[in-house]
């Protein structure tokens, strides 16, 4: 009996070589819609899948492929009599291979097109054949994807059909894809970060160099149904990335998206060692890299604003592993050039966020992205801050949210001095902070803190270490004794009723 093979796809790369290579291995083809005609367009001897079913396509193409004739003949078990005498008594020839992929629902996403245009895109009888093939995958070779064609033809040329563990490998792309497809549309159809059961879907964009260690294996997925600064992004030079690397790169960038201003934030280990803003790009880098220089060696630096030229010069004076940025002047990188290994990437989206995920063994934890700021500043003590006072506070609060917890910020000027966090108690990090503060300026400094004040020392040293005014989120129950302190010291504090634990 001759092989059948059906093909009906949307992606029709190398589809007319491949149809040629199956002709010429005598298949009958079976197809549909645009795909027939194509394959008819090119030459290629193709049977249009009404003329199996006896039945015309309606409802605009929406039903077509749903047929016992086709699935008859995908889903029959060769090796079980009853089927192979049921569908010959009904006049259904098996079919062999099946070439399907999906309408693009995938790349509609996120396009503008209504709720009416998209329903269009949600494919019915294409996951149909394709889950019916991959269930029945000890006899059905299902291809989801272009690049699977040429291991199809080789396999074919060897050995007259496809191996069961090529055959059992497609099946699996088969769930794989599918379970991705309907997650977007669930996704999209719901429009709930917290369903009752979690989709996801991603696609992997690349394998790592390895993650956080060496000896770890990873790779990078993208969300399929939203976009986001670390999606899309150009790989403009510079070596292959780790994991280390795109969760510093997603850090950094998130910093500098806060700020109108042009503005420059350096990330080390997942920590930012240095965050400014500028009247330039460079001035901006220049600032940031004065908060740590000894951290910033080997660190990742990103900009709200394009990288021009002397930037790119000034970046060069030092080792760094990445410079990541919504755009780079052509001077800027033919500079950057002269250190191969740097990788530069350009963001094309900008930070969209909405919802958090962390891997917890067994489990996953989700809520929604920290993306809020308090406006309605309490000011809690007797002296009031200046404006340039509550311009620096409001600038150091930006930053400490970024900050691992326990967290403190301390900055005067649009400019970082003293970044304290990670630490197990919050007198630690404000020390860390004012003292690397103070090594460097000694005036108008101001603190921020992440979390509030459990007692007054955090207070007392920073009024003793010369900072001139705190914002916190108050709510500890011994609020009134910091509150108390600044009063002695005659420096202000303002509590913004908003925590920002970075964990």
């Amino acid at each position: 009996m001759q092989k059948q093979a059906l093909i009906s796809v949307s992606d029709k790369s190398n589809l007319v070589e491949f149809a040629q290579f199956l002709v010429a291995q005598d298949y009958k083809i079976l197809s549909t819609g645009g795909t027939y005609k194509h394959l008819q367009d090119h030459g290629i001897e193709v049977t249009e899948v009404k003329d199996v079913t006896g039945f015309p396509e309606i409802l605009d193409g929406r039903v077509k492929s749903l047929h016992p004739a086709i699935h008859g003949g995908i889903m029959a078990r060769r090796s079980d009599e009853n089927h192979m005498k049921t569908i010959e008594s009904l006049g259904i020839n098996p079919i062999d291979l099946v070439i399907v992929n999906l309408y693009p629902f995938f790349e509609k996403m996120n396009t503008g097109l209504s709720e009416a245009e998209m329903i269009e895109f949600i494919d019915i009888g294409g996951p149909s054949m394709l889950r019916s093939s991959a269930k029945n995958f000890y006899d059905v070779t299902v291809v989801t994807d272009a690049n699977d064609y040429a291991k199809v033809m080789q396999e074919i040329t060897a050995e007259g059909t496809t191996r069961l563990e090529t055959r059992k490998l497609f099946a699996g792309k088969v769930f794989n894809l599918t379970a991705a497809y309907d997650a977007a549309i669930s996704s999209y159809i719901l429009g709930d970060d917290f369903p009752t059961y979690l989709e996801s879907s991603y696609e992997k964009v690349m394998d790592l160099r390895y993650g956080e260690n060496p000896h770890q294996k990873a790779a990078y997925y993208v969300d399929k149904t939203k976009n986001g600064a670390m999606k899309d992004f150009e790989y403009l030079q510079g070596k292959e990335l780790s994991f280390n690397n795109i969760r510093d790169m997603d850090l950094a960038y998130k910093v500098v998206s806060e700020f109108n201003d042009i503005s420059c934030c350096a990330v080390k280990h997942s920590t930012p060692c240095g965050v400014a803003i500028g009247d330039s790009v460079v001035d901006a880098y220049t600032k940031a890299y004065e908060c740590d220089p000894m951290s910033i060696f080997g660190g990742i630096i990103a900009f709200n604003k394009k990288v021009d030229a002397n930037t790119a010069v000034e970046l060069n004076k030092i080792f760094l592993e990445i410079v990541i940025a919504p755009d780079f002047t052509a001077d800027a990188l033919e500079i950057f050039k002269q250190k191969k290994n740097v990788r530069v990437i350009k963001v094309n989206n900008p930070v969209a966020d909405q919802v958090t995920y962390v891997k917890v063994d067994g489990g996953l934890i989700v809520q929604s992205s920290d993306n809020q700021f308090s406006n309605e500043f309490q000011i809690v003590t007797t002296t009031q801050p200046s404006q340039k006072q509550m311009t620096d506070l409001i600038f150091a609060q930006k930053i400490v949210k970024w900050v691992k917890s326990n967290a403190i910020v301390v900055a005067t000027n649009g400019q970082a001095y003293g970044i304290g966090g990670g630490q197990t108690n919050r007198i630690w990090a404000a020390q860390q902070a004012i003292e690397r503060a103070k090594a460097k300026v000694d005036q108008d400094l101001v603190l921020a803190s992440d979390a509030f004040f459990p007692f007054r020392d955090v207070a007392d040293f920073a009024a003793e270490n010369g900072i001139t005014a705190i914002i916190q989120p108050g709510g500890s129950v011994k609020d009134q004794e910091s509150i108390d302190a600044c009063n002695e010291h005659e420096i202000p504090m303002v509590f913004t009723g908003m925590r920002h634990f970075m964990h």
